[in-house]
């Protein structure tokens, strides 16, 4: 069986030594191995990906057995076990379509058992991949109530993350709550510097010279999450708005299949304010 373990807490002396000997207790040969002290947090955080013969059950027994003195969060799963993810959308299809194209590839190992809309634009394109969708129209006097509904999916389908491809909505800090560091956001990089509407067309009346897209977890502070994942593109005066707008959706769609893909993989640390994400 080939797993995949996370490991984060204080750095310790001799916690490495102390993976390795958990991992042949439990007959396990490491295949990959990724580590990272953070020296102003004092965080050590690792990603071990191990075969073993003896299974799920006995690594974790030998992993929590040989690391316990640590204190470490320790996540273990089987590589094969995709994490399910709901996406959340809007009326923009960019995002949404290069996970679904990703996904039939089979280059994104995730499962999207369901994608949840305000508004019936993209039903059509969602069902044709085979992917049930929720129409959940949200108002001021309904949001509360949509939320709660939300949240009961995510209970009834095992969700593992949130991934907001484009969903114009301001989650709350009740929902925000409910999965800390398990929803991640897509946003042009123009923010805060562009915010409102038109984000594009203002930078084009700036001249700005880059722009770019942020992937990103969300939390109660309105895209103050830690970063995930960047990209930009240079234009130059001769580039319109519009012009600006589809390379901003190519940037977009690529980060955030980026990002989608390097938490499927577990290969993301929030450590304080900042993502510690190994290659």
């Amino acid at each position: 069986m080939d797993l995949i373990a996370s490991l984060q807490c204080a750095d310790q002396p001799g916690i490495v030594h102390a993976m390795t000997t958990a991992v042949l207790n439990c007959g396990g040969n490491i295949v990959e191995n990724q580590q990272f002290t953070d020296t102003t947090t004092n965080a050590f955080v690792m990603r071990t990906r191990f075969e073993t013969t003896q299974g799920l059950e006995a690594a974790q027994k030998s992993l929590n057995e040989g690391l316990g003195k640590f204190s470490p969060a320790l996540h273990i799963r089987p590589t094969a076990q995709k994490p399910r993810a709901l996406v959340l959308v809007t009326k923009e299809s960019h995002c949404l379509r290069d996970l679904m194209y990703l996904l039939e590839l089979g280059e994104l190992p995730i499962e999207i058992p369901l994608v949840i809309s305000n508004r019936e634009d993209l039903k059509s394109l969602v069902e044709s991949h085979g992917i049930p969708f929720l129409y959940l129209p949200v108002t001021k006097e309904n949001k509360a109530e949509q939320e709660k509904i939300m949240l009961a999916k995510i209970s009834e389908l095992k969700i593992d993350f949130v991934v907001l491809a484009r969903f114009m909505q301001i989650l709350s800090s009740t929902f925000t709550a409910a999965m800390p560091g398990k929803i991640i956001n897509i946003h042009h990089s123009f923010l805060p510097g562009f915010k409102g509407a038109k984000p594009y067309h203002q930078a084009h009346e700036r001249g700005v010279k880059i722009i770019g897209a942020t992937a990103h977890f969300v939390t109660a502070d309105l895209d103050e999450g830690p970063i995930i994942e960047q990209d930009v593109a240079h234009v130059n005066h001769s580039a319109t708005p519009e012009e600006m707008i589809a390379l901003g959706r190519d940037i977009e769609r690529r980060v955030l299949a980026r990002a989608v893909k390097l938490y499927a993989e577990d290969r993301i640390f929030i450590v304080g304010h900042r993502t510690v994400v190994f290659a």
